[in-house]
C-alpha cells in the first residue's frame, strides 16, 4: 500500500519578496552594530584624531571651528555667557582618554576664560549659569607635545599630546571689573594697604587666591 504526500503549495511571489527583504535587513543591521562596535574600538585605541572623528557623530556632541567638541550635559539659565572680561565661578573634573582624574576642583573655583588653555576658555565661554558641559579638548587647544609635571614631585600629570576631558558647572560669573571694586571696597573698609586683597570674596564663596585653575596656558 502507498501513500501519496500531499503535495505543498506553491509560495506566493510577494511572500518570497518580503523574506529577502527581511533578510538584507537583518544582515545590514548586523554589518552596522559590527561595524560601530569595531569604529568604537578604534576610537578607543586609536590616534586622537581617529577619537575625534568618531565621537564628533555621537548623540549630541557640537564641534566648534577651533575643533573644540562639547556636549550640553544641563542647559542652565538664560542666553547670557561669559566673555574674557568676566571671571567665572565652575566646578570641573579633568580626566585623560582613559579616564584617570588629573585635576578636580575641591570647591567652586574662581578663574578667568583668558588664564586657561584656550579650548577651555573657549568652552567656558559657551556656558550660561547654571549650566554643566562636557568639553574634549585637543592637544593643540591644550598643552601640545609638552608633558605637564607635578612641580613639587616632578611626576608626569598629563603626558604630551594629551587630549583632555572635562566635565564643568557653572556657578556664576561676573565682570572681573566688578570683582576688582569689590576687593578695593573692602580693602578700604579694613585699612588694608594698597593691591587686590589676597582674602577678597567673589560672589558664591569662593577666593581669587584660593585653589588652582586648570593649568594656565604655557605654564
Amino acid at each position: 500500500m502507498s501513500t501519496t504526500a500531499a503535495p505543498i503549495r506553491p509560495t506566493k511571489r510577494g511572500y518570497l519578496v518580503w523574506l529577502w527583504v527581511g533578510v538584507l535587513v537583518a544582515v545590514l543591521i548586523a554589518g552596522l552594530l559590527a561595524w560601530r562596535g569595531t569604529a568604537a574600538v578604534v576610537a578607543d585605541t586609536g590616534s586622537n584624531a581617529q577619537f575625534l572623528a568618531y565621537n564628533a557623530g555621537q548623540p549630541g556632541v557640537e564641534q566648534t571651528a577651533s575643533g573644540l567638541q562639547y556636549r550640553v550635559l544641563e542647559a542652565g539659565e538664560g542666553d547670557a555667557r561669559p566673555t574674557d572680561t568676566d571671571l567665572v565661578l565652575v566646578n570641573y573634573t579633568g580626566k585623560l582618554r582613559d579616564g584617570e582624574t588629573f585635576d578636580a576642583s575641591q570647591q567652586p573655583t574662581p578663574m578667568s576664560p583668558t588664564q586657561v588653555v584656550p579650548g577651555f576658555g573657549e568652552g567656558l565661554k559657551l556656558m550660561p549659569k547654571g549650566s554643566k558641559y562636557r568639553f574634549w579638548i585637543k592637544p593643540e587647544l591644550a598643552y601640545g607635545a609638552e608633558p605637564r609635571r607635578d612641580p613639587s614631585t616632578g611626576q608626569e600629570v598629563i603626558p604630551g599630546e594629551a587630549l583632555l576631558v572635562f566635565d564643568v558647572e557653572m556657578v556664576d560669573f561676573v565682570p572681573e571689573a566688578v570683582v576688582r571694586q569689590m576687593q578695593q571696597q573692602q580693602m578700604m573698609q579694613q585699612g588694608a594697604p594698597g593691591g587686590a586683597m589676597p582674602g577678597g570674596a567673589m560672589p558664591g564663596g569662593a577666593m581669587p587666591g584660593g585653589p588652582p585653575a586648570p593649568p594656565a596656558a604655557g605654564q
